[in-house]
């Protein structure tokens, strides 16, 4: 792996990111969110006990580094938001890079995780392909994200039923719409892919597909977790 100080923020662009003057705020309410939740629960699961560097792709505040540290591996997050960084350097080492394009060798980590990011970012198959490129033959890719089904911009929850509106087909950035909620989406935007689109990104030659998990706490799941292999 490459020293992480080697590689800083000023080898990248300085336009800011998304979640620029959004991060104490997203901190506090992600420590409460349920589908936030049901993420940590979906990765706690999807997780394998091992040793060796992980790499968190697109940590925001690093708020899940401690899930993975206790399976015992070192955690190493990378994301483009300069703000969100200065939050998640208390919780883990931290590099500012963008994760479709990473400073990293090729099987630099015997596990690479992104959590909740294909939604906020396009090229999410460029994502993937990255963390699979930097994996180590042997090591694990876990991603777990919202549920494109069962939520997004066009989707109208009501307890434990919901109602589908015009708009999955429609794949990218996403306008506002009533179902898009005062919280994360209605501040940053939302990416929005389908389901083939989300599950077509992680088919790679040399991984094999070994778990899919759909987790949240009512009827009706709001987060979609999968592990791959490589090699």
């Amino acid at each position: 792996m490459r020293d992480a100080e080697a590689v800083g923020a000023t080898d990248l662009p300085t336009a800011s990111a998304r979640y620029d003057g959004h991060a104490d705020w997203y901190d506090a309410w992600a420590q409460t969110a349920g589908a936030v939740a049901a993420a940590r629960v979906a990765l706690e699961e999807l997780l394998p006990a091992g040793s060796g560097p992980a790499l968190d792709l697109g940590c925001g505040t690093g708020l899940h580094a401690d899930v993975v540290r206790r399976r015992g591996y070192a955690v190493l997050g990378v994301d483009y938001s300069a703000d969100q960084l200065r939050l998640a350097c208390s919780r883990l080492p931290v590099l500012r890079a963008d994760a479709r394009t990473l400073p990293f060798p090729d099987g630099s980590f015997v596990l690479v995780y992104s959590m909740l990011t294909h939604t906020d970012l396009d090229r999410f198959d460029r994502l993937v392909a990255e963390g699979l490129r930097v994996l180590a033959s042997g090591g694990v890719f876990v991603y777990v994200g919202v549920h494109p089904c069962f939520v997004g911009p066009f989707v109208e929850r009501q307890d434990d039923a919901l109602r589908l509106h015009r708009g999955y087909r429609a794949q990218g950035w996403q306008p506002r719409t009533a179902f898009t909620g005062t919280a994360v989406r209605h501040r940053v935007g939302v990416h929005h892919l389908q389901l083939e689109s989300l599950l077509g990104a992680m088919l790679h030659p040399g991984t094999r597909l070994e778990a899919i998990v759909e987790r949240g706490e009512g009827q009706l799941p709001e987060v979609l977790g999968v592990r791959l292999s490589c090699g």
